[in-house]
């Protein structure tokens, strides 16, 4: 095939597919597109480390002769505007084609828009991008007062850095609890009181009616109650959307992000879709999501790398997740959406801590605060089909590797008939 493969984005999905498709034995064209002008870099530390070290760096997923070594054609500064997907051409905006055998868009997701008055003021950010991290940073350094719209983990993580370096901080959550769509109430409850134990202001189940400024730049955000909450940052991050605009020009699928099949193939074959911008029917839980993580966006990169090798593997990884806000590291794994009930192992007034969610006796997830023992054995146990009892649970750490070993025995004394 003498056009090779195209991928669309070079985040942490994007690199990761064009190293698999080497490491598969790929040995056609592979042609790496991004419309940021930097080395592709880690995005987890922008929201952490970061914003608070004027001298730190991006950190870089691969080293610049990784693309060259590998045979890899990186084209930073990139802008693709148009997939023709039957004549299998990328329009480059302000001109220019690039044709492909295999596309594979890994386009993300960008912040959510809130639409306010104001909103348009200097001194409004949200994080994407290593340009939003530079920005912030540049703020903070200047701004003792600082309003953060949305407790998700990313407006957590900003809030918790930034109080760490001496700013006046206020979260404004719309909903009743933080992380709302993330963990139980147990563990929100608990992020909550560390952040507030450390001078961080959190306003739930409150709006922004307005932002208003001095200058051209803001000053501060106004509640739907009328207060008047001082700012010169306000950050937004109140969620993603993912990027589906091209895919969906062109003509694919699209259902909470471009849909893809159990091999991430689009609704057009030879057009593959992963990471945060791909919707899919999951393996574990029978329903449609959409994962923004780096795990899934790297797990998926490996696949559609092996399904244009040739190979017909199906989408099976486990998904994870984790978050280090303040003194707190939280890890997620699988997903606990219609649980029934839960097992707690650890002590919350020592930040130690584990919850167990189950539907019936069926183990869903795990979601740990500075317990990274509990998170990798849920992650073997989910990986292995494995679903402890409750009871089992109770036990402990040994109790569960004791029952996992057993299990595992069992099966391998079946499969080997």
């Amino acid at each position: 095939m003498k056009n090779g493969v195209v991928i669309v984005g070079a985040g942490h999905a994007g690199v990761q597919a064009a190293a698999s498709l080497r490491e598969d034995g790929y040995d056609g064209p592979v042609i790496l597109v991004s419309d940021e002008n930097e080395l592709p870099y880690h995005k987890p530390p922008l929201s952490k480390s970061f914003i608070k070290d004027v001298e730190a760096r991006p950190q870089p997923l691969r080293g610049e002769t990784f693309y060259t070594g590998s045979a890899i054609d990186f084209r930073p500064g990139i802008r693709i505007e148009r997939i023709d997907a039957g004549r299998r051409l990328l329009d480059i905006a302000g001109g220019g084609e690039i044709a492909f055998d295999h596309l594979i868009l890994a386009t993300g997701s960008r912040p959510r828009v809130l639409p306010l008055p104001g909103f348009d003021l200097s001194g409004v950010v949200s994080l994407r991008s290593l340009t939003d991290a530079r920005r912030i940073r540049e703020l903070s350094a200047r701004s003792d007062e600082v309003v953060i719209l949305g407790g998700g983990f990313i407006g957590l993580e900003i809030a918790a850095t930034l109080r760490a370096a001496g700013r006046a901080v206020t979260v404004v959550e719309a909903v009743d609890r933080l992380l709302g769509r993330a963990v139980a109430p147990v563990v929100a409850s608990h992020v909550r009181q560390r952040l507030e134990a450390t001078g961080v202001r959190i306003l739930t189940g409150t709006s922004i009616a307005r932002l208003e400024g001095e200058n051209g730049h803001v000053a501060a955000a106004i509640t739907s109650t009328g207060e008047r909450l001082p700012a010169r940052m306000v950050i937004v991050g109140i969620g993603a959307v993912p990027n589906v605009e091209l895919a969906q020009d062109a003509g694919l699928a699209i259902a909470n992000g471009i849909r893809v099949d159990h091999q991430m193939r689009s609704s057009v074959p030879e057009i593959l879709a992963i990471g945060d911008a791909a919707s899919y029917r999951h393996w574990f839980t029978g329903g449609d999501v959409r994962l923004e993580s780096v795990q899934n966006a790297t797990d998926q990169a490996r696949l559609a790398a092996r399904t244009i090798s040739g190979h017909a593997d199906a989408y099976s990884a486990v998904p994870w997740f984790w978050s280090d806000i303040g003194d707190m590291k939280l890890q997620m794994v699988g997903l606990t959406a219609g649980g029934d009930s839960h097992v707690v192992l650890g002590d919350l007034p020592d930040n130690k801590f584990s919850i167990y969610h189950f539907a019936g006796d069926r183990l869903l997830g795990i979601e740990s605060v500075n317990r990274p023992g509990d998170h990798m054995l849920g992650r073997k146990m989910l990986g292995a089909g494995f679903s402890p009892r409750p009871e089992t649970v109770a036990m402990g750490p040994e109790g569960l590797k004791a029952a996992l070993a057993a299990f595992q025995q069992d099966e391998a004394a079946r499969a080997a008939g």
